[in-house]
């Protein structure tokens, strides 16, 4: 029952709710745009009416009087004499009516174009802020090109749609009930005639939107899936070099690349297939028209001057109903597009909303405290197992472990990444799961396993965890991490950019302008996953004195292979297969039988080999 309930709530609204509910707060917008619509709709349709009027009452005195309508607009002009003696006078008001219909158009499009900007800006803003707060194990999931895809590609289609379609089921309606009334005025037979068509033709466009929205749906879901491989490519393109995978990734871009062209076509011959009929359904209706009420002016049914404003006023109509079908289809396209945005705003944040998020008041010491966690990215999996460690302030852990052992997870799970299955993860005697995320988060400086640089400045990457921070400041923690001498030998020094992911530096120095990042926040506790393993050993031993230098003052944990970087850690922790195996100090492990033992008569044997 509660999995039905769920289905329904996320189950998509109908598409006019959807719209409208999307347009709120610019309503006020759309209805400046609907007034200025009717304005300049009655303007335009003004323009034939003079013209009939001037054919039927001036040009042809014998149908005078027969149209009262015509009537009231010759003696709006002056009066047929008046009229009959300065043509220019009918001219010139139609001239000024399209002039006027023209600016009230202008504005018209002005006031939708300002609000489906607005709307999609505040879209974009709540989609990027919400894929902001997203758990990892969603975006673990997701294709990155396919969220670029929502972002992008769906919004602007949504854009479209809002600046000029929603405005044109305005124009629509309001021709229908102003334009046709006033042609049922002239001759009711010959509107008739000239309208029969316009359910079919409205009827023929429902049809192809509910046929479009299905296919326009596998056009979007295969263009993210190009653009996935696009980003993909790109991101590893040095991969790809190195390994000379050239032709290999030419291939794996192909088969997307063709499903997307493939796709497309069938859309694309899909609206070929309405657009050819729906053409010959309106010109068949002109063409009817033309028949029917050339006949009936001839056989004296209705004047040349009402046949005149029938046609015209025809062309004005048919447009917008013609419309209507593009209207539709592309209002397929919106709602899908719009269900794919709301696909990611309806996955729930990682802030909880069962429990009261705790901000203690007194700062962080630093203890950290793991009591039997579990946990496991896939149910038949566990990561970590049963683990159980204390950190006490000031010091510092350090983890060690083969690949896969868990290491990275332990870091994950402190900064609540992810939350443990089983068991509890205390920070001074709180449980992680009462504390809000953001401050969590805040008490932690973290150097990644891969670490992260933008494509800034160096300083501005270094002052990302700190942007008050001064360039005295920003110095001192380069100094700390040793870069701060490589960073004055480039030629911009600390205004140098780097690069899309830092690429213009060496492995090393990004871990070390990472580690200065992580520095210069001042956190009560500092996490180290892996990162002095790009760096030489002299900068390393550099790096570990800094570290020294702060023990006691901040809680560090460290994981890292070389066994030189945990030696001065208080505590060791050996992971295997999600496991505590060993618990101790450097010196302890260095003789308790184990693979502490192993790896260090290893390493040990293999530093003495080099430097022989």
């Amino acid at each position: 029952m509660d999995n039905e309930q769920t289905a329904q709530s996320r189950a998509p609204s109908p598409a006019h709710r959807q719209i409208w509910q999307l347009i709120e707060g610019n309503r006020w917008r759309y209805a400046l745009a609907a007034i200025t619509l009717f304005l300049a709709t009655s303007f335009e349709f003004l323009v034939p009416l003079i013209g009939s009027a001037t054919i039927d009452h001036v040009l042809d005195s014998d149908s005078a009087g027969v149209n009262p309508l015509l009537d009231r607009i010759i003696q709006m002009l002056g009066g047929a004499e008046q009229v009959s003696l300065n043509l220019w006078i009918p001219a010139i008001a139609m001239l000024l009516f399209s002039i006027i219909g023209g600016v009230f158009n202008h504005f018209q499009k002005r006031f939708a174009a300002t609000a489906s900007d607005g709307i999609c800006k505040q879209l974009k803003d709540r989609l990027y802020n919400h894929i902001q707060r997203l758990p990892n194990r969603y975006i673990d999931q997701v294709e990155t090109g396919d969220l670029v895809q929502r972002c992008t590609s769906d919004i602007e289609t949504m854009r479209i749609f809002l600046a000029a379609h929603v405005v044109e089921i305005g124009r629509s309606l309001i021709l229908v009930v102003t334009v046709i009334p006033v042609m049922l005025v002239m001759n009711a037979t010959l509107t008739l005639v000239s309208t029969f068509l316009i359910p079919v033709i409205v009827l023929f466009g429902y049809y192809y939107f509910k046929r479009v929205k299905s296919i326009f749906k596998e056009v979007d879901e295969s263009e993210g899936k190009l653009t996935a491989v696009v980003q993909e490519n790109i991101t590893g393109i040095r991969v790809v070099r190195a390994f000379g995978r050239h032709d290999y990734e030419i291939e794996k871009f192909s088969k997307p690349n063709q499903e997307y062209r493939d796709t497309n076509i069938r859309l694309i011959r899909l609206m070929a297939n309405f657009w050819a009929p729906s053409d010959l359904l309106n010109l068949a209706q002109i063409g009817f028209a033309l028949v029917v009420g050339s006949y009936m002016a001839a056989v004296g049914l209705t004047t040349i001057g009402t046949l005149f404003a029938f046609l015209t006023l025809l062309n004005i109509v048919l447009w917008p109903v013609r419309m209507i079908g593009r209207i539709l289809t592309d209002l397929g396209k919106t709602v899908v597009a719009l269900n794919r945005i709301n696909e990611i705003l309806a996955e729930p944040k990682e802030t909880l909303h069962d429990k009261i998020q705790l901000r203690p008041e007194q700062p962080i010491s630093g203890r950290i405290e793991f009591r039997d966690v579990s946990f496991a990215h896939a149910e038949d999996k566990q990561t970590v197992e049963n683990i159980s460690f204390t950190v006490e302030p000031g010091e510092t852990l350090a983890i060690l472990g083969a690949s896969g052992a868990g290491k990275t997870t332990l870091m994950n799970l402190l900064l609540r990444f992810y939350d443990c299955n089983q068991g509890s993860i205390l920070l001074d005697g709180m449980d992680l799961k009462d504390l809000d995320r953001s401050f969590i988060r805040q008490q932690f400086g973290v150097v990644l396993q891969e670490p992260f640089l933008y494509s800034r400045s160096i300083a501005e990457n270094i002052r990302f965890g700190a942007y008050s921070a001064s360039q005295q400041q920003i110095e001192s923690a380069a100094k700390a991490a040793s870069i701060h001498e490589t960073i004055l030998g480039f030629s911009e020094g600390y205004k140098t950019e780097i690069g899309e992911r830092g690429v213009t530096l060496s492995g090393g120095q990004r871990q070390r302008v990472a580690v200065s990042r992580a520095l210069l926040s001042n956190p009560p506790v500092l996490l180290l996953d892996d990162a002095l393993s790009a760096v030489d050993n002299e900068t390393e031993k550099r790096i570990i004195e800094t570290l020294e230098s702060r023990r006691g003052k901040v809680t560090t944990l460290i994981v890292a292979h070389r066994l030189s970087t945990l030696a001065h850690a208080d505590t060791i922790i050996v992971l295997e297969k999600g496991r505590i195996i060993q618990q101790g100090t450097h010196d302890t492990l260095t003789k308790e039988e184990g693979l502490y033992q192993r790896l260090w008569a290893i390493q040990t044997e293999l530093q003495t080999k080099l430097t022989a």
